[in-house]
């Protein structure tokens, strides 16, 4: 049996320009050509396509998709680890919105608290967020050390992650804390949280000055970055960016 791209794309949600496309990629070619010139698809291509939507809501690229289904000989096999992967993806999202529900509920029972913190547990606000979503910027910027990067955490425990994400989390409210007081970001104060937050990266790979500098950057240009740092306090990224260039100039030229 074999269906339409027009009807393969009803059924799938997928646009026939974007199935063209993974045809012309060659991701996903059509299994024919009609007379009428409409492409159509069998049913082994109805399941890549299932894998390709599923590897798509793990947010891999198109590129990174086709090695991992050329290489797949067992279809029902690789469906398991698809599985896997999102049910792993399920837990890390479910371990988020109770982060958010927590945060919610904090921030509710102290609405009126002007003079006190109404959260508990600040390095509490990112439990759950993954600590891997720029990898795949990070390999495509800076190959080198992004691989000595994964060989230095791969060693690390779960509870090393968190420790590490605590740790950051209490260095950024630090920071936050310096800039809301005014503090120049050439203050040995605000170089001396720099200086840490340098050693820290240097426990999974060692920047130089200038891809420091363009670390600093990338908390500014990158919404993800900014959105991250703004979480703790506004214009954060920033003070960031800026603060590590001058310890770059200083200490990595």
């Amino acid at each position: 049996m074999s269906w339409s791209i027009v009807e393969v794309a009803r059924m799938s949600g997928v646009t026939s320009r974007t199935l063209r496309h993974y045809d012309d990629i060659g991701l996903l070619p059509a299994a024919g050509v009609q007379s009428n010139g409409y492409r159509y698809y069998h049913e082994s291509d109805l399941l890549r396509l299932q894998q390709i939507r599923v590897l798509r809501e793990l947010d891999l690229g198109l590129t990174e998709i086709k090695a991992i289904l050329d290489e797949q000989s067992d279809p029902a096999e690789a469906l398991r680890g698809h599985h896997q992967r999102l049910l792993t993806e399920r837990d890390r999202l479910t371990r988020v919105a109770h982060t958010v529900a927590r945060t919610i509920e904090e921030l509710e029972n102290h609405a009126g608290d002007s003079n006190m913190s109404r959260i508990n547990r600040p390095e509490n606000l990112f439990e759950g967020f993954d600590p891997t979503e720029y990898d795949e910027e990070a390999r495509q910027r800076w190959p080198e050390q992004w691989q000595e990067s994964k060989q230095r955490t791969a060693a690390m425990t779960p509870a090393d992650v968190e420790r590490l994400q605590q740790e950051q989390t209490a260095a950024m409210i630090r920071m936050a804390e310096l800039m809301g007081a005014g503090t120049d970001i050439g203050d040995p104060a605000v170089q001396a949280e720099i200086d840490a937050a340098y050693r820290t990266i240097c426990t999974m790979w060692t920047p130089d000055a200038t891809a420091f500098k363009c670390l600093g950057d990338m908390y500014v240009d990158d919404p993800r970055f900014t959105a991250t740092y703004d979480k703790i306090a506004t214009g954060l990224a920033e003070y960031y960016r800026d603060a590590m260039a001058v310890y770059a100039d200083a200490m990595l030229e």
